[in-house]
């Protein structure tokens, strides 16, 4: 560090075990640049460039690319309030399942002593099985076949944590970033919209494991009930099915 409290660029490469020619590169990509520079040309790194440089690479940790660490960043994601909503998800879902694990212990106590089980017990059992799914799993229900929404559930394990990112984070920011080229008259033919709809298809591919009819069902979800599928309120989404049109004349290269 200078006396100044900034960083030149091979000290902070050696501190963070990154290379000089790294940090050049996200340089030229907009994902990580230096605040300052000195009346050379040289860059130097900030305390803030430091927090960012931080939060790169925790989401690079959890192996997501440099392109959806971009997105997420410069969506106004925290990382770190992610991460503890994705644990909170986690020790939720553990306590959910320790709950459903005592019930159907109950159930099988009561089957094996001849008794029949309460009507209570068996709706709670139910529920307990997810029955009463978050908005988006009902979205995906009322379009996916069983073995489709268990490609899904598989990819996504093989995803492991970055999925989290991917779902919560860049999916409805890439939407919000379409819209708001929409509702400025951008071209659905402009590059920038190609780009948000090739990102949308590959992570399309990448929870569908390739299955075009999964993919294609996908963005029915996201077409009929945006709200459900991005987290944001059914306000928030209200021109999104207008959106979807305009994604799918990207994706055909028509000019309008």
């Amino acid at each position: 560090m200078n006396d100044s409290g900034t960083w030149k660029v091979g000290a902070l490469a050696e501190a963070c075990g990154l290379t000089v020619r790294t940090l050049h590169h996200w340089d030229t990509i907009g994902l990580l640049s230096p605040s300052r520079r000195t009346p050379g040309g040289h860059r130097e790194y900030t305390e803030d460039d430091l927090v960012r440089l931080y939060q790169v690479l925790a989401l690079r940790s959890l192996g997501l690319g440099l392109e959806t660490i971009a997105t997420c960043l410069d969506g106004g994601v925290d990382p770190r309030r992610l991460v503890r909503d994705h644990l909170a998800g986690v020790e939720a879902a553990l306590a959910s399942l320790t709950s459903l694990r005592e019930r159907l212990r109950r159930l099988d106590a009561e089957l094996a002593a001849g008794r029949s089980p309460a009507t209570t017990d068996l709706l709670d059992a139910l529920r307990a099985t997810g029955a009463t799914a978050p908005d988006r799993a009902q979205a995906l229900r009322d379009r996916l076949g069983a073995d489709q929404l268990r490609l899904l559930q598989d990819q996504a394990a093989a995803v492991g944590p970055a999925a989290h990112y991917l779902l919560e984070v860049e999916w409805p920011e890439l939407y919000r970033r379409a819209e708001r080229l929409r509702t400025t008259g951008v071209p659905p033919a402009d590059p920038r919209v190609r780009r948000l709809v090739a990102r949308m298809d590959e992570l399309g591919e990448r929870f569908s494991g390739g299955d075009t009819a999964t993919s294609a069902a996908v963005r029915g979800a996201w077409r009929d009930a945006p709200h459900a599928m991005s987290g944001e309120t059914p306000a928030a989404t209200e021109g999104w099915g207008d959106l979807a049109d305009y994604l799918d004349r990207a994706r055909e290269g028509a000019p309008e």
